[in-house]
């Protein structure tokens, strides 16, 4: 069925009153509000009884008001705005009145004879019967229509109902549907909000177990550093005591040579001689100390093999081979990793100790 909206001038004081009834509309029953009227913290407007709707939808294990146990509050988002609304134990009965909306209802209604929407209605014409209002709804063809169409037109063999009951049946599904959708917007808010949760705490606990893994491997390097500072300090030291050895010989040989070397620049100066008596006179005295001389022993040479130093070779194939097997442990909280940390960090204190006192003792048996 088809219709035309006609709308006929209208005088300043009623279309104020219109754009004043579409301020007074409640969101979720898009009725006129009902009192009490509550003001939510965001400044907005609801009827009570629909916020309790709502924020019962939102927290089906919330108490109400009439059960003897002490509920704390719960929390729902402003059908309007989508501002979360914080309540306490009392639930919507918490929330504050707004008395100037009531009070500007009292007045709308003294002020207005017509139902709500009256003025628009009144201006919906039938397209078929130009003078006829529609104020019927056919059932059939889910249309609303005028009674003359029911009669002589062509919804004459449809089944009708009044307008105003089809009209308040629909409202009622619409605000039940808006409730619905609010609440489960609340729920899926509510899963959006946890996932987020987890996603920060996945980041907190990612970046404490890389503070934790960089800490551990710090550890492990500051525990090779100290072990190859102690083999190290043993090298040197068995490097010093061969060379002191060594060079002490060579100074020993090297005076020897020295002394050697003046003994026969002495014994050649004496072979050329030319006078005989001269020349006995001091032959004894040198064949006597270039027979010493031949006979001096020196305190010997090193040993084959003295100049090696492969007793220091460090095998770490193993060690390599074992830290490649380093990898994490599930199920290891980070608590019983800290508990670890603390432990590994009193032994680690006595470890290096010990360390040093086997590399004494390596030292002096080389």
């Amino acid at each position: 069925m088809n219709f035309t909206v006609g709308f006929k001038p209208l005088l300043g004081d009623a279309h104020s009153m219109d754009n004043l009834e579409k301020q007074l509309i409640c969101p979720i029953c898009l009725e006129m509000f009902s009192k009490p009227v509550v003001i939510l913290p965001c400044q907005h407007n609801l009827c009570r009884k629909c916020a309790n709707d709502v924020f019962q939808a939102s927290n089906p294990l919330w108490q109400s008001r009439s059960s003897t146990t002490v509920s704390s509050g719960g929390r729902f988002r402003c059908p309007s705005c989508r501002h979360e609304v914080v309540l306490d134990r009392h639930g919507v009965y918490g929330l504050q009145r707004n008395l100037l909306v009531e009070n500007i209802i009292d007045i709308y209604k003294q002020e207005s004879s017509r139902p709500l929407h009256s003025k628009a209605e009144q201006h919906l014409m039938c397209e078929e019967h130009e003078d006829e209002k529609i104020n019927i709804y056919c059932l059939s063809c889910e249309v609303p229509t005028c009674s003359l169409c029911k009669v002589f037109g062509a919804h004459k063999d449809c089944e009708v109902a009044p307008l105003p009951t089809i009209y308040k049946r629909q409202k009622s599904e619409l605000s039940d549907g808006i409730a619905m959708l609010v609440a489960g917007n609340d729920r899926v808010q509510a899963v959006i909000t946890q996932m987020e949760e987890v996603c920060q705490t996945i980041e907190e606990n990612s970046r404490r177990q890389k503070q934790l893994l960089n800490q551990r491997f710090e550890g492990l390097c500051a525990v090779l550093e100290e072990r190859k500072g102690e083999l190290l300090q043993a090298l040197a030291k068995e490097q010093e005591e061969k060379l002191q050895r060594v060079r002490g010989l060579i100074r020993q040989y090297g005076d020897h040579l020295e002394a050697s070397s003046k003994l026969v620049e002495s014994a050649i100066q004496s072979m050329e001689e030319p006078q005989m008596a001269l020349y006995l006179q001091q032959a004894k005295e040198l064949i006597n100390k270039v027979g010493t001389m031949s006979k001096v022993e020196l305190a010997g040479r090193p040993e084959p093999g003295y100049e090696r130093m492969d007793q220091f070779t460090v095998s770490v194939e193993h060690v390599a081979e074992m830290l490649r097997t380093i990898d994490f442990q599930p199920g290891t909280s980070g608590e019983e990793e800290d508990e670890e940390v603390a432990v590994e960090g009193e032994e680690g204190n006595a470890g290096p100790e010990e360390e040093r006192t086997d590399g004494r003792e390596n030292t002096g048996q080389h």
